[in-house]
Protein backbone atom coordinates (compact mmCIF):
# COMPACT_ATOMS: atom_id res chain seq x y z
CA UNK A 1 0.00 0.00 0.00
CA UNK A 2 2.65 1.96 0.61
CA UNK A 3 3.75 2.33 -2.78
CA UNK A 4 0.26 4.02 -3.81
CA UNK A 5 1.61 7.14 -1.87
CA UNK A 6 4.51 7.72 -3.91
CA UNK A 7 5.48 9.22 -7.09
CA UNK A 8 8.88 9.11 -9.17
CA UNK A 9 10.61 7.31 -6.91
CA UNK A 10 9.52 9.61 -3.53
CA UNK A 11 7.39 9.47 -1.03
CA UNK A 12 3.87 11.95 -1.12
CA UNK A 13 2.32 12.41 2.55
CA UNK A 14 -0.85 10.35 2.99
CA UNK A 15 -2.83 13.61 3.34
CA UNK A 16 -1.82 14.99 0.66
CA UNK A 17 -2.77 11.56 -1.27
CA UNK A 18 -5.96 11.43 -0.35
CA UNK A 19 -7.06 15.09 -0.50
CA UNK A 20 -5.61 15.28 -3.99
CA UNK A 21 -8.11 12.25 -4.94
CA UNK A 22 -11.10 13.92 -3.24
CA UNK A 23 -10.26 17.15 -5.50
CA UNK A 24 -9.85 14.55 -8.31
CA UNK A 25 -13.51 13.39 -7.98
CA UNK A 26 -14.63 17.32 -6.85
CA UNK A 27 -13.18 18.07 -10.72
CA UNK A 28 -14.54 15.25 -12.62
CA UNK A 29 -18.26 16.56 -11.19
CA UNK A 30 -17.18 20.29 -12.54
CA UNK A 31 -16.35 19.48 -15.87
CA UNK A 32 -18.96 16.40 -15.87
CA UNK A 33 -21.65 19.53 -17.35
CA UNK A 34 -18.55 20.62 -19.81
CA UNK A 35 -18.48 17.63 -21.58
CA UNK A 36 -22.21 16.44 -21.81
CA UNK A 37 -22.83 16.14 -26.19
CA UNK A 38 -25.64 18.95 -26.57
CA UNK A 39 -28.47 16.24 -27.56
CA UNK A 40 -27.70 14.31 -24.40
CA UNK A 41 -30.26 13.15 -21.80
CA UNK A 42 -31.74 16.08 -19.80
CA UNK A 43 -30.31 16.65 -16.37
CA UNK A 44 -30.98 19.06 -13.47
CA UNK A 45 -29.10 22.65 -13.63
CA UNK A 46 -26.50 23.10 -11.01
CA UNK A 47 -27.40 24.51 -7.38
CA UNK A 48 -26.62 24.98 -4.09
CA UNK A 49 -27.99 21.69 -3.41
CA UNK A 50 -26.05 20.04 -6.20
CA UNK A 51 -23.24 21.36 -4.94
CA UNK A 52 -23.58 20.59 -1.13
CA UNK A 53 -24.17 16.55 -2.62
CA UNK A 54 -20.65 16.77 -4.90
CA UNK A 55 -18.82 17.92 -1.52
CA UNK A 56 -20.60 14.79 0.24
CA UNK A 57 -19.61 12.57 -2.10
CA UNK A 58 -16.05 13.73 -2.91
CA UNK A 59 -14.65 14.57 0.75
CA UNK A 60 -15.45 11.16 2.59
CA UNK A 61 -11.84 10.00 0.11
CA UNK A 62 -10.12 12.23 2.04
CA UNK A 63 -10.57 10.18 5.38
CA UNK A 64 -10.96 7.03 4.21
CA UNK A 65 -7.60 5.46 4.98
CA UNK A 66 -8.57 5.86 8.45
CA UNK A 67 -12.93 5.22 8.23
CA UNK A 68 -13.06 2.99 4.44
CA UNK A 69 -16.08 1.57 5.04
CA UNK A 70 -17.93 4.56 6.39
CA UNK A 71 -16.38 6.28 3.51
CA UNK A 72 -17.42 3.97 0.82
CA UNK A 73 -20.94 3.83 1.85
CA UNK A 74 -21.68 7.67 2.28
CA UNK A 75 -19.88 8.05 -1.45
CA UNK A 76 -22.42 5.00 -2.79
CA UNK A 77 -25.12 6.97 -1.37
CA UNK A 78 -24.57 10.09 -2.30
CA UNK A 79 -24.21 8.94 -6.28
CA UNK A 80 -27.37 7.50 -6.03
CA UNK A 81 -29.19 10.27 -4.61
CA UNK A 82 -27.24 12.43 -7.47
CA UNK A 83 -28.41 10.20 -10.12
CA UNK A 84 -31.94 9.81 -8.43
CA UNK A 85 -32.58 13.33 -8.95
CA UNK A 86 -30.92 13.79 -12.17
CA UNK A 87 -28.02 15.73 -11.50
CA UNK A 88 -25.88 13.02 -13.56
CA UNK A 89 -26.93 10.87 -16.41
CA UNK A 90 -27.68 7.12 -15.57
CA UNK A 91 -25.09 4.60 -15.83
CA UNK A 92 -27.87 2.64 -18.86
CA UNK A 93 -30.22 4.51 -20.96
CA UNK A 94 -31.35 4.92 -24.55
CA UNK A 95 -28.38 6.88 -25.22
CA UNK A 96 -25.94 3.97 -24.18
CA UNK A 97 -24.05 3.10 -20.97
CA UNK A 98 -22.77 6.08 -19.07
CA UNK A 99 -19.77 5.42 -16.58
CA UNK A 100 -19.04 8.92 -15.42
CA UNK A 101 -17.06 10.65 -12.57
CA UNK A 102 -19.46 9.47 -9.95
CA UNK A 103 -19.61 5.77 -10.95
CA UNK A 104 -15.96 5.78 -11.08
CA UNK A 105 -15.72 6.97 -7.51
CA UNK A 106 -17.82 4.83 -6.19
CA UNK A 107 -15.70 1.88 -8.25
CA UNK A 108 -12.24 3.79 -6.64
CA UNK A 109 -13.52 3.49 -3.07
CA UNK A 110 -14.86 0.00 -3.53
CA UNK A 111 -10.89 -0.80 -4.81
CA UNK A 112 -9.29 1.64 -1.53
CA UNK A 113 -11.41 -1.00 0.50
CA UNK A 114 -10.70 -3.83 -0.34
CA UNK A 115 -7.25 -3.10 -0.08
CA UNK A 116 -7.31 -0.97 2.81
CA UNK A 117 -9.80 -2.66 4.33
CA UNK A 118 -9.71 -6.24 6.92
CA UNK A 119 -10.83 -9.43 5.25
CA UNK A 120 -14.18 -9.40 7.48
CA UNK A 121 -14.73 -5.62 5.74
CA UNK A 122 -14.03 -6.77 2.25
CA UNK A 123 -16.09 -9.83 2.56
CA UNK A 124 -19.10 -6.82 3.92
CA UNK A 125 -18.31 -5.19 0.88
CA UNK A 126 -18.81 -7.38 -1.70
CA UNK A 127 -21.92 -9.56 -0.12
CA UNK A 128 -23.74 -6.35 0.92
CA UNK A 129 -22.60 -2.86 -0.44
CA UNK A 130 -21.90 -4.07 -4.07
CA UNK A 131 -25.45 -5.74 -4.18
CA UNK A 132 -27.30 -3.14 -2.32
CA UNK A 133 -25.73 -0.51 -4.69
CA UNK A 134 -26.40 -2.27 -7.69
CA UNK A 135 -30.42 -2.88 -7.17
CA UNK A 136 -30.56 0.50 -5.85
CA UNK A 137 -28.88 2.05 -9.68
CA UNK A 138 -30.88 -0.69 -10.90
CA UNK A 139 -34.51 0.66 -9.90
CA UNK A 140 -33.58 4.24 -10.41
CA UNK A 141 -32.89 3.68 -14.10
CA UNK A 142 -35.35 3.88 -16.73
CA UNK A 143 -37.84 1.00 -17.82
CA UNK A 144 -36.38 -1.31 -20.33
CA UNK A 145 -32.77 -0.53 -18.87
CA UNK A 146 -32.73 -1.97 -15.70
CA UNK A 147 -31.13 -4.62 -15.98
CA UNK A 148 -28.65 -3.71 -18.34
CA UNK A 149 -27.90 -1.15 -15.10
CA UNK A 150 -27.91 -3.95 -13.02
CA UNK A 151 -24.87 -5.68 -14.73
CA UNK A 152 -22.88 -2.72 -15.79
CA UNK A 153 -22.70 -1.79 -12.05
CA UNK A 154 -22.21 -5.10 -10.35
CA UNK A 155 -19.43 -6.51 -13.36
CA UNK A 156 -17.67 -2.46 -12.35
CA UNK A 157 -17.56 -3.11 -8.81
CA UNK A 158 -16.53 -6.30 -8.21
CA UNK A 159 -13.90 -5.95 -10.61
CA UNK A 160 -12.61 -2.82 -8.37
CA UNK A 161 -13.48 -4.92 -5.36
CA UNK A 162 -11.06 -8.25 -7.10
CA UNK A 163 -8.42 -5.70 -8.34
CA UNK A 164 -8.25 -4.27 -4.40
CA UNK A 165 -8.30 -7.61 -2.81
CA UNK A 166 -4.95 -8.80 -5.62
CA UNK A 167 -2.93 -5.67 -4.69
CA UNK A 168 -3.41 -6.35 -1.46
CA UNK A 169 -2.94 -9.85 -1.69
CA UNK A 170 0.40 -8.94 -4.11
CA UNK A 171 1.74 -6.31 -1.38
CA UNK A 172 1.43 -8.54 1.53
CA UNK A 173 3.61 -11.53 -0.25
CA UNK A 174 6.08 -8.41 -0.87
CA UNK A 175 6.06 -7.60 2.67
CA UNK A 176 6.57 -11.31 4.17
CA UNK A 177 9.59 -11.61 1.14
CA UNK A 178 11.14 -8.62 2.86
CA UNK A 179 10.60 -9.97 6.13
CA UNK A 180 11.90 -13.10 5.40
CA UNK A 181 15.39 -11.62 3.54
CA UNK A 182 15.14 -9.53 6.51
CA UNK A 183 15.32 -12.65 8.53
CA UNK A 184 18.01 -14.36 6.18
CA UNK A 185 20.18 -11.15 6.57
CA UNK A 186 20.10 -11.19 10.20
CA UNK A 187 20.79 -15.37 9.93
CA UNK A 188 23.41 -14.34 8.12
CA UNK A 189 25.04 -11.74 10.54
CA UNK A 190 24.40 -14.13 13.49
CA UNK A 191 26.63 -16.81 11.51
CA UNK A 192 29.16 -14.44 10.71
CA UNK A 193 29.38 -13.57 14.58
CA UNK A 194 29.58 -16.70 15.67
CA UNK A 195 32.29 -17.54 12.97
CA UNK A 196 34.25 -14.66 14.19
CA UNK A 197 33.86 -16.04 17.70
CA UNK A 198 34.27 -19.43 16.97
CA UNK A 199 37.86 -18.45 15.52
CA UNK A 200 38.52 -16.41 18.21
CA UNK A 201 38.16 -18.61 20.77
CA UNK A 202 40.25 -21.25 18.64
CA UNK A 203 43.13 -18.42 18.74
CA UNK A 204 43.02 -17.52 21.99
CA UNK A 205 43.07 -21.74 22.44
CA UNK A 206 46.60 -21.56 20.27
CA UNK A 207 48.08 -18.62 22.61
CA UNK A 208 47.12 -20.01 25.64
CA UNK A 209 49.12 -23.04 25.22
CA UNK A 210 52.16 -20.73 24.30
CA UNK A 211 51.79 -18.81 27.52
CA UNK A 212 51.67 -22.01 29.63
CA UNK A 213 55.11 -23.31 27.40
CA UNK A 214 56.70 -20.04 28.05
CA UNK A 215 55.82 -19.73 31.79
CA UNK A 216 56.88 -23.59 31.89
CA UNK A 217 59.93 -22.84 30.75
CA UNK A 218 60.25 -19.75 32.90
CA UNK A 219 59.63 -21.71 35.83
CA UNK A 220 62.08 -24.39 34.88
CA UNK A 221 64.87 -21.50 34.03
CA UNK A 222 64.43 -19.99 37.49
CA UNK A 223 65.18 -23.44 39.05
CA UNK A 224 68.32 -23.71 37.11
CA UNK A 225 69.60 -20.26 37.77
CA UNK A 226 69.04 -21.22 41.88
CA UNK A 227 71.12 -24.20 41.93
CA UNK A 228 74.18 -22.35 39.66
CA UNK A 229 74.03 -19.33 41.97
CA UNK A 230 76.42 -19.98 43.99
CA UNK A 231 79.29 -22.06 41.71
CA UNK A 232 78.70 -20.36 38.52
CA UNK A 233 77.60 -16.56 39.00
CA UNK A 234 77.99 -15.81 35.55
CA UNK A 235 75.44 -18.88 33.82
CA UNK A 236 72.92 -17.57 36.99
CA UNK A 237 73.01 -14.16 35.12
CA UNK A 238 72.38 -15.43 31.74
CA UNK A 239 69.60 -17.43 33.12
CA UNK A 240 67.77 -14.12 34.67
CA UNK A 241 68.09 -12.76 31.33
CA UNK A 242 66.63 -15.54 29.56
CA UNK A 243 63.79 -15.21 32.28
CA UNK A 244 63.05 -11.72 31.25
CA UNK A 245 62.96 -11.84 27.52
CA UNK A 246 60.37 -15.50 28.16
CA UNK A 247 58.39 -13.11 30.85
CA UNK A 248 58.09 -10.11 28.15
CA UNK A 249 57.51 -12.38 25.93
CA UNK A 250 54.41 -14.14 27.78
CA UNK A 251 52.72 -10.64 28.84
CA UNK A 252 52.61 -9.96 25.58
CA UNK A 253 50.65 -13.12 24.47
CA UNK A 254 48.90 -12.60 27.29
CA UNK A 255 47.77 -9.37 26.70
CA UNK A 256 46.94 -10.53 22.74
CA UNK A 257 44.89 -13.79 24.28
CA UNK A 258 42.36 -10.98 26.51
CA UNK A 259 42.17 -8.55 23.44
CA UNK A 260 41.14 -12.21 21.01
CA UNK A 261 39.07 -13.66 23.97
CA UNK A 262 37.43 -10.06 25.76
CA UNK A 263 34.45 -11.58 27.01
CA UNK A 264 34.30 -15.04 25.81
CA UNK A 265 34.71 -18.14 27.81
CA UNK A 266 36.86 -20.71 26.81
CA UNK A 267 35.65 -24.39 25.58
CA UNK A 268 37.25 -26.37 27.96
CA UNK A 269 36.45 -29.36 25.11
CA UNK A 270 39.25 -30.53 22.96
CA UNK A 271 42.24 -28.20 23.82
CA UNK A 272 45.35 -28.28 22.41
CA UNK A 273 48.00 -29.49 24.99
CA UNK A 274 51.13 -30.01 22.71
CA UNK A 275 53.58 -27.45 22.51
CA UNK A 276 55.28 -25.78 20.73
CA UNK A 277 52.97 -23.92 17.63
CA UNK A 278 54.64 -24.12 14.46
CA UNK A 279 56.33 -21.29 13.11
CA UNK A 280 57.24 -19.24 10.04
CA UNK A 281 60.27 -21.80 9.95
CA UNK A 282 57.99 -24.67 9.08
CA UNK A 283 56.74 -22.76 5.71
CA UNK A 284 59.27 -24.82 3.55
CA UNK A 285 57.92 -27.98 5.09
CA UNK A 286 54.31 -26.95 4.51
CA UNK A 287 55.05 -25.93 0.59
CA UNK A 288 56.52 -29.21 0.33
CA UNK A 289 53.61 -30.85 0.83
CA UNK A 290 51.10 -29.00 -0.75
CA UNK A 291 53.38 -29.34 -3.73
CA UNK A 292 53.14 -32.95 -3.09
CA UNK A 293 49.44 -32.42 -3.67
CA UNK A 294 49.48 -31.07 -6.95
CA UNK A 295 50.05 -27.28 -6.23
CA UNK A 296 52.45 -25.64 -8.24
CA UNK A 297 54.25 -22.97 -5.69
CA UNK A 298 57.06 -20.80 -6.63
CA UNK A 299 58.38 -19.97 -3.41
CA UNK A 300 60.75 -17.18 -1.86
CA UNK A 301 62.02 -15.33 1.28
CA UNK A 302 63.73 -11.75 1.09
CA UNK A 303 64.83 -10.07 3.85
CA UNK A 304 66.86 -10.84 7.08
CA UNK A 305 64.73 -12.88 9.71
CA UNK A 306 64.25 -10.67 12.70
CA UNK A 307 62.57 -11.75 16.45
CA UNK A 308 59.21 -12.28 16.61
CA UNK A 309 56.54 -13.36 19.22
CA UNK A 310 55.67 -16.84 19.07
CA UNK A 311 51.81 -15.87 18.67
CA UNK A 312 52.96 -13.59 15.56
CA UNK A 313 54.93 -16.98 14.91
CA UNK A 314 52.04 -18.82 14.39
CA UNK A 315 49.93 -16.18 12.92
CA UNK A 316 52.09 -16.18 9.59
CA UNK A 317 51.91 -19.97 9.52
CA UNK A 318 48.57 -20.31 9.70
CA UNK A 319 47.23 -17.46 7.27
CA UNK A 320 49.69 -19.15 4.67
CA UNK A 321 48.27 -22.84 5.33
CA UNK A 322 44.81 -21.70 5.19
CA UNK A 323 45.53 -19.70 2.28
CA UNK A 324 47.49 -22.34 0.28
CA UNK A 325 44.41 -24.66 1.76
CA UNK A 326 42.17 -22.31 0.12
CA UNK A 327 43.85 -21.86 -3.12
CA UNK A 328 43.94 -25.89 -3.77
CA UNK A 329 40.51 -26.39 -2.56
CA UNK A 330 38.85 -23.83 -4.49
CA UNK A 331 41.28 -23.30 -7.49
CA UNK A 332 42.73 -26.83 -8.10
CA UNK A 333 46.40 -27.36 -9.45
CA UNK A 334 47.37 -24.14 -10.43
CA UNK A 335 50.37 -22.20 -10.15
CA UNK A 336 51.06 -20.13 -6.96
CA UNK A 337 53.37 -17.14 -5.94
CA UNK A 338 54.46 -17.40 -2.38
CA UNK A 339 56.87 -14.24 -0.80
CA UNK A 340 57.64 -14.24 2.74
CA UNK A 341 59.49 -10.62 3.02
CA UNK A 342 60.85 -9.38 6.02
CA UNK A 343 60.89 -5.55 5.88
CA UNK A 344 63.53 -4.82 9.47
CA UNK A 345 63.76 -1.11 8.06
CA UNK A 346 59.79 -0.40 8.23
CA UNK A 347 59.06 -3.12 11.32
CA UNK A 348 57.06 -5.59 9.25
CA UNK A 349 56.72 -8.82 7.78
CA UNK A 350 54.85 -9.04 5.05
CA UNK A 351 53.08 -12.12 3.53
CA UNK A 352 52.13 -12.47 -0.15
CA UNK A 353 50.45 -15.74 -2.06
CA UNK A 354 48.84 -14.86 -5.49
CA UNK A 355 47.28 -17.59 -7.27
CA UNK A 356 46.66 -17.45 -11.34
CA UNK A 357 43.21 -19.33 -10.79
CA UNK A 358 41.36 -22.37 -11.74
CA UNK A 359 42.31 -23.96 -14.45
CA UNK A 360 40.46 -24.49 -18.06
CA UNK A 361 40.28 -28.33 -17.37
CA UNK A 362 39.26 -27.72 -13.71
CA UNK A 363 35.85 -26.46 -13.11
CA UNK A 364 36.07 -24.67 -9.71
CA UNK A 365 34.69 -21.85 -7.87
CA UNK A 366 36.10 -18.78 -5.88
CA UNK A 367 33.90 -19.19 -2.46
CA UNK A 368 32.32 -15.87 -1.13
CA UNK A 369 34.14 -14.01 1.72
CA UNK A 370 31.53 -15.22 4.88
CA UNK A 371 30.45 -18.46 4.20
CA UNK A 372 28.26 -20.55 5.99
CA UNK A 373 30.32 -22.96 8.11
CA UNK A 374 32.69 -24.02 10.05
CA UNK A 375 33.72 -20.05 10.13
CA UNK A 376 37.72 -20.93 9.30
CA UNK A 377 38.74 -19.54 5.54
CA UNK A 378 38.91 -15.30 4.89
CA UNK A 379 37.53 -14.92 8.84
CA UNK A 380 40.27 -17.05 10.71
CA UNK A 381 43.13 -15.30 8.63
CA UNK A 382 41.66 -11.22 9.55
CA UNK A 383 40.91 -12.70 13.42
CA UNK A 384 44.58 -13.62 13.24
CA UNK A 385 46.06 -10.99 11.62
CA UNK A 386 44.26 -8.40 13.75
CA UNK A 387 45.03 -10.19 17.14
CA UNK A 388 49.15 -9.23 16.33
CA UNK A 389 48.09 -5.86 15.19
CA UNK A 390 48.60 -6.43 10.93
CA UNK A 391 46.23 -6.02 8.10
CA UNK A 392 45.32 -8.80 5.44
CA UNK A 393 43.79 -7.50 2.07
CA UNK A 394 42.10 -9.90 0.18
CA UNK A 395 40.92 -10.07 -3.45
CA UNK A 396 40.74 -11.20 -6.84
CA UNK A 397 43.34 -10.03 -9.99
CA UNK A 398 42.57 -8.16 -12.40
CA UNK A 399 44.36 -11.14 -15.26
CA UNK A 400 42.41 -13.36 -12.94
CA UNK A 401 43.25 -15.86 -10.15
CA UNK A 402 43.43 -14.69 -6.04
CA UNK A 403 45.99 -13.15 -3.60
CA UNK A 404 46.29 -12.81 -0.31
CA UNK A 405 48.40 -9.81 1.08
CA UNK A 406 49.18 -10.17 4.87
CA UNK A 407 51.54 -7.60 6.54
CA UNK A 408 52.67 -8.48 10.43
CA UNK A 409 54.62 -5.80 12.32
CA UNK A 410 57.80 -6.46 13.77
CA UNK A 411 59.31 -5.19 17.67
CA UNK A 412 62.09 -2.42 17.00
CA UNK A 413 65.12 -4.06 18.54
CA UNK A 414 64.61 -1.44 21.23
CA UNK A 415 60.96 -1.76 22.22
CA UNK A 416 61.79 -4.06 25.51
CA UNK A 417 63.41 -1.25 27.88
CA UNK A 418 64.34 -2.56 31.21
CA UNK A 419 62.17 -0.04 32.66
CA UNK A 420 58.80 -1.17 34.05
CA UNK A 421 57.32 1.96 33.11
CA UNK A 422 57.57 0.88 29.40
CA UNK A 423 56.47 -2.79 29.43
CA UNK A 424 53.29 -2.03 28.39
CA UNK A 425 54.90 -0.50 24.40
CA UNK A 426 55.10 -3.79 23.18
CA UNK A 427 51.29 -4.62 23.51
CA UNK A 428 50.55 -0.86 22.44
CA UNK A 429 52.92 -1.66 19.28
CA UNK A 430 51.10 -4.67 18.17
CA UNK A 431 47.34 -3.24 18.24
CA UNK A 432 46.87 -0.83 15.37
Amino acid sequence: MDRMDSFAGRRIPRAVTDAGLALLLIAGCLALRATMPVNGPELRDPDARWGMLVLLFALPMAVHRHFPLSALLVTSVTASVLQGLRYIPQLSGSDGTSIGPTYLGVATAVFLTAVRGTPRTATVVVTVVVPAASVTEAVLASAGHRITTLLTEAVVLVAAWALGRLTRARTAIQNQALERAAALEREQAANARAAVMEERTRIARELHDIVAHNVSLMVVQTIAADRVQDRDGEKAHELHGTIEETGRATVTELRQMLDVLRTDEEAETDPSKVPPQPTIEAIPALVDSVRAAGLHVDFSTTGSPAELPAGSHLTVYRVVQEALTNTLKHAGHTRTALTVAWEPDRHRLTVRLCDDGPRTDEETQRPPALSKGSGHGLVGMRERIGAVGGTLHTGTRPGGGYCVHAVVPVPAPDSHPASDSHHAQPSDHARP
